[in-house]
């Protein structure tokens, strides 16, 4: 039997799936039972235990300021990264469907999509700083500007392969311009819009680390960065594992959201 014909199910696959995490963690203990042997007060690979009891303190309420620093961090985070991807996304699928059904608009703003496309955000981060000021918009800027053009030009190019004999039909039909939009281009877009959205989580999540280190007082970005002066990996390693799970959570969500809305988009093996 050849391997591309195996295809795991059930139980197997999340088998299959948890071994590489298990190894992983598996070599971190192995690494730092080794180092706090050598040295009990190293703080380069934190024993689990002292990270759970660092992950309690950060979950507990502050006294003077009445609130969990990681609660606290955490919804700030989300709300950033949340909106910003609400802004993204509805912009990528009116500019992805505008210029993958309209070649006229296509030719006149397709290169400066691109060109946009390829600009680095971070580089562009202090003119946003120096533009909105340190408050919330530039975060929110920085993580539109990121991703929303790379999104607008798979979409388009995703409506622009569209079969012609597709729109030829619904023209034959009488269908117009935002006919064509609606109810040809948009069902077959949202599947890729959703997908494409998915793909962005990972640079959407580095452009807020990344402006919340430099200008922020809450947020999973700001704690990292204020607590590394401290070499306090306690902290540091279980918030990068729980910004991972907030990902992966989003991402299984987007993808629960579009086989169900959209399942003729998704053949079998593809799942």
């Amino acid at each position: 039997m050849r391997l591309l014909n195996i295809r795991p199910r059930g139980g197997l696959a999340v088998l299959l799936g948890m071994i590489p995490l298990l190894a992983a963690g598996l070599l971190y203990l192995m690494a730092s039972q080794a180092r706090h042997a050598e040295n009990p007060r190293d703080k380069l690979l934190p024993t689990p235990t002292a990270m759970v009891e660092a992950v309690q303190l950060m979950a507990k309420v502050d006294p003077l300021t009445g609130h969990a620093p990681l609660l606290v961090d955490t919804l700030a985070s989300l709300e950033r990264i949340g909106l910003a991807l609400l802004i993204a996304t509805a912009l990528s699928l009116v500019l992805g469907l505008g210029l993958g059904l309209l070649p006229l608009l296509r030719a006149k703003f397709g290169p400066l999509v691109a060109a946009i496309a390829v600009i680095p955000p971070i580089a562009v981060l202090p003119v946003l700083f120096i533009v909105f000021g340190l408050g919330e918009t530039a975060k929110i800027a920085l993580i539109v500007i990121g991703v929303t053009p790379v999104m607008v030009r798979d979409l388009a190019a995703h409506v622009a392969a569209i079969p012609e004999e597709q729109l030829v039909k619904a023209q034959t039909l009488g269908s117009s311009t935002w006919q064509l939009a609606l109810r040809v281009a948009l069902p077959q877009a949202m599947p890729r819009l959703i997908d494409s959205l998915r793909l962005s989580l990972c640079p959407a999540w580095v452009y807020l680390i990344s402006a919340e280190a430099i200008a922020a007082d809450t947020g999973l970005g700001y704690r990292i960065f204020l607590v590394r002066r401290y070499l306090s990996m306690d902290i540091i390693l279980p918030y990068v594992v729980w910004i991972s799970l907030l990902a992966v959570a989003m991402d299984v969500t987007l993808k629960l959201v579009a086989r169900r809305a959209y399942p003729w988009a998704y053949p079998e093996r593809a799942r």
